[in-house]
């Protein structure tokens, strides 16, 4: 079976264990059902996310001039403190930054490698803390805009890191900690705009099991730009990367924007 498609970012769907989709043209491959099974990636270019023309990939899908000037590349998705749309004030196009802003906004914190602390729009719960590779997650606030989760994970994350070691990750080499009683020390460092949206602690805590065989003992990055052509049997999917036997480990959402022939051997 031979797949052309555009590489994005893996969908996702939680489950006793997480099922992964990759969206192929006319198609959608079920990524659980490929376990144990030899895929092939070979490289054929870029297409950009955003403008759909051929062009060099230069972040997040995009190709350079749309990673400068399209509203989806502002420098508030990454650094949500930046975020101005409250205040009624553009950064590259309000309407959109409305849309996207305006909306409830969760600050949670995630167990993937160490305790993190990190900001979702309340729709993208659980597939943010999927796409990080997280074992367990749990909320602290809900606020209404994505400024003030901004200010929130900055403050927070005086006490508590907001980085995951991806390869710790990958390797499943998971720090053993409590969230309930992490989210309750934190409690006082909430900046006093966003305290009133505390969440009550209802102990609620998301564990999240993804669908791997084996774990790599060390890992060996793909670059499809550099290689062109992979082969190798998959043995595990977690966060947004595919896991290989000779514990090669390929990030799908890195690589969206390029264009691909998948084949199942």
């Amino acid at each position: 079976m031979q797949y052309q498609t555009v590489l994005k970012k893996m969908m996702t769907e939680l489950n006793d264990v997480v099922h992964y989709y990759l969206d192929v043209e006319n198609d959608v491959l079920n990524l659980n059902q490929l376990l144990d099974r030899e895929i092939e990636i070979s490289f054929e270019g870029y297409q950009c996310l955003c403008c759909g023309q051929e062009k060099k990939i230069f972040r997040q899908g995009f190709c350079y001039d749309c990673f400068y000037e399209s509203a989806q590349g502002g420098d508030w998705i990454m650094k949500p403190e930046l975020s101005t749309a409250h205040l009624n004030i553009e950064d590259r196009n309000l309407e959109y930054e409305k849309q996207v802003q305006l909306k409830p906004h969760v600050v949670y914190l995630a167990l993937s490698s160490n305790v993190k602390v990190g900001v979702t729009r309340k729709t993208q719960v659980p597939t943010r803390w999927i796409d990080q590779g997280a074992s367990k997650a749990i909320e602290i606030v809900e606020v209404p805009n994505r400024y003030l989760a901004g200010i929130t994970e900055i403050a927070l994350k005086n006490y508590v890191s907001d980085k995951t070691s991806w390869q710790k990750m990958l390797k499943n080499e998971v720090l053993d900690a409590d969230l309930i009683e992490e989210r309750e020390k934190l409690k006082q460092y909430i900046p006093a705009e966003a305290l009133d949206y505390f969440l009550p602690n209802n102990g609620k805590i998301t564990e999240i099991k993804y669908p791997v065989i084996k774990y790599p003992s060390k890992i060996k990055t793909l670059n499809l730009e550099k290689e062109h052509v992979y082969s190798g049997k998959l043995v595990g999917v977690k966060g947004q990367y595919l896991l290989f036997e000779d514990n090669t480990v390929f990030n799908v959402r890195n690589s969206e924007g390029y264009k691909v022939i998948i084949t199942i051997k």
